[in-house]
């Protein structure tokens, strides 16, 4: 019975250890996860910082335009008062739609495009997009990694008792991919 008991004991104790282990490390890819979410927010306060700095360059230009730069000014304050990871996604998402409609829009107006105020500010945007796209690879480069470690056996049945999920992904967004899956117009005027 001795023997008997020596060996229970070490089956518990590996499957403690390894339970131990698997916890662990989903810790470990949730807050690598929420560290990059913290790189991404750094970029969106930014951002933030610089739309209404572009809506006030353009409003005098656009003055019959006003209604996409209400809906930039929405979006951007929906943007800022989203909470949750999840939230921040579809809230960033429906700002960058907004952002691009605003580029449409501007196209029209060349005595716009030459003002050294708002190409400065363009410049700053382009800039901030760009890092913003940088930083969001990262972070779902992090949440494939997060992901793949809670759905991937037996870290599963871990996840699971413990209440790790399936997280998601910074993508492009339904309206942005509309967008994309169109075939750009080409003029030669």
């Amino acid at each position: 019975m001795g023997t008997t008991l020596i060996i229970i004991v070490i089956i518990v104790a590996v499957v403690v250890l390894f339970t131990i282990t698997l916890y662990n490390r989903l810790v470990r890819y949730r807050n690598n996860r929420e560290n990059a979410f913290a790189d991404i927010d750094v970029q969106l306060k930014q951002r933030h910082d610089l739309i209404p700095q572009l809506v006030e360059a353009v409003k005098g230009y656009m003055n019959h335009e006003s209604e996409t730069l209400i809906k930039l000014t929405q979006a951007r304050t929906a943007a800022m008062g989203a909470q949750t990871i999840d939230q921040k996604i579809d809230a960033e998402n429906q700002l960058s739609a907004t952002l691009s409609g605003l580029k449409v829009q501007v196209e029209a107006y060349p005595n716009l495009k030459a003002n050294e105020n708002f190409m400065q500010l363009q410049e700053e945007m382009s800039d901030i997009e760009n890092k913003l796209a940088a930083v969001r690879r990262y972070f779902n480069s992090a949440t494939k990694e997060y992901n793949n470690a809670v759905e991937t056996f037996p870290a599963n049945m871990i996840a699971g008792m413990f209440g790790f999920r399936r997280e998601k992904m910074f993508d492009l967004g339904e309206q942005q991919r509309v967008v994309l899956e169109e075939a750009p117009k080409i003029s030669f005027k």
